[in-house]
């Protein structure tokens, strides 16, 4: 008897020790893997692709953590717009090649597939470059943090201000996935809350090339504003078909709800002018937003201004680092984790002192921009003047409206 419970004792004694050993390596575990999972290929690849694998690169240069011990790799890959594909690198890079925190994933669908995943694995999805406000409504985790911008916010600056401005009745031409319905849906409701009127709108498959019988209908609606529900290369093919059209001229007004900084630069001022657009970054808002994107346009091939989608990579990605750096390690729990940075103020020279909600929804100002004349412009890429700024509260969606799991009403 008293053998067998020396034996126990010893057993439980060994079990403690082990316990013990594995709570302090687990603490002193330093190896940070970022997967920047992106379009390097297709519509996104300008807005995000390259430029975001090298945003996430300076996020990990300029965090300082290197120097103090830390080893952090980034790895990408072209999730190619498709959810399958993006689900399928997700899990191999959890399961197999040990990420830690997945970042960027633009396309709405298949963000909201590897958000699942993240779940379900307890690592990190730090979204830049998708749109869909459901990641933080019906669809948030307590795994994913949303940075930069997304449908509600995009409708309520863009949709709000140009039914303010007399344009009362709408036909939307959308981008047929999650995003482009997110995007509809919630300039809609908008513009119906302010007396508007949706006259009708049309689906179209991702990747168009020929938006004529889409414009052509939008045309034959007479509606005041032909909101352009879509993204990236869709958004500026849509805008030069209209132009051919005449839509402008005839006196319909267009409304690029998402539209970045690459896509305007890729229309030129010619085609672009007028166009009324809002974003939570500009390259040239202040001596900081110069400063980070110089260095950026020096290390990007194609030397290009950076993107909100970049920006956002960026000054998320550093946040994630300073909240690795406040917990002392373990980077593997990604809810622990997520649970630092909403814990942690966000301050960057990028977007400014913010916080994350419980919803995991950054909060940062949004910006309605005014395309420059080719007069105004003083450069290649000086593209805006500044029209109005909405404070981050007001901004993104109350959380008295929230439908995400992890807020209590």
């Amino acid at each position: 008897m008293r053998t067998r419970l020396a034996a126990l004792l010893v057993g439980t004694a060994l079990t403690l020790g082990m316990t013990v050993g594995a709570t302090a390596q687990d603490k002193q575990d330093k190896n940070v893997k970022i997967g920047v999972l992106t379009d390097l290929s297709g519509l996104y690849a300008d807005l995000a692709g390259e430029g975001s694998v090298v945003a996430a690169q300076m996020a990990v240069d300029d965090s300082g953590l290197k120097a103090k011990g830390w080893t952090i790799d980034v790895i990408s890959a072209d999730h190619q717009n498709k959810p399958d594909i993006g689900t399928g690198i997700a899990r191999r890079w959890i399961d197999t090649d040990k990420v830690d925190i997945i970042a960027d994933v633009p396309n709405s669908g298949v963000a909201l597939a590897v958000n699942n995943i993240v779940k379900e694995k307890n690592r990190i999805l730090l979204d830049s470059g998708a749109g869909s406000s459901e990641l933080t409504d019906t669809q948030c985790t307590p795994n994913t943090v949303h940075f930069t911008y997304d449908t509600y916010m995009l409708a309520h600056s863009t949709g709000s201000a140009m039914v303010k401005a007399g344009g009362d009745s709408w036909f939307f031409i959308t981008a047929d996935y999650a995003f482009g319905h997110a995007l509809e849906n919630d300039t809609a409701a908008v513009v119906k809350a302010a007396g508007g009127k949706v006259l009708g709108s049309v689906r179209v498959p991702l990747n168009t090339a020929d938006f004529s019988s889409y414009l052509l209908q939008a045309q034959a609606s007479k509606a005041k504003v032909i909101g352009l529900a879509n993204a990236g290369g869709d958004t500026t093919n849509s805008i030069k078909q209209a132009a051919e059209f005449g839509i402008v001229k005839g006196g319909q007004k267009l409304a690029g709800l998402l539209m970045f900084l690459s896509d305007v630069h890729s229309l030129g001022l010619n085609v672009a002018q007028g166009l009324n657009l809002s974003e939570t970054f500009y390259w040239n808002m202040n001596d900081q937003t110069r400063a980070f994107s110089k260095r950026f346009s020096e290390r990007l091939k194609t030397h290009a201004m950076p993107t909100m989608v970049h920006a956002g990579v960026y000054a998320g990605l550093l946040h994630y680092l300073k909240a690795l750096e406040a917990l002392g390690g373990n980077p593997h729990d990604g809810a622990k984790v997520v649970a630092k940075m909403k814990e942690i103020p966000t301050d960057d020279p990028l977007f400014g002192k913010g916080t994350i909600r419980i919803d995991g929804r950054a909060i940062h100002p949004a910006y309605l921009f005014e395309v420059k004349t080719p007069a105004e412009s003083k450069g290649e890429w000086d593209l805006y003047k500044l029209v109005g700024t909405t404070p981050g509260d007001d901004a993104f969606r109350p959380l008295s409206e929230s439908k995400c799991p992890l807020v209590k009403h």
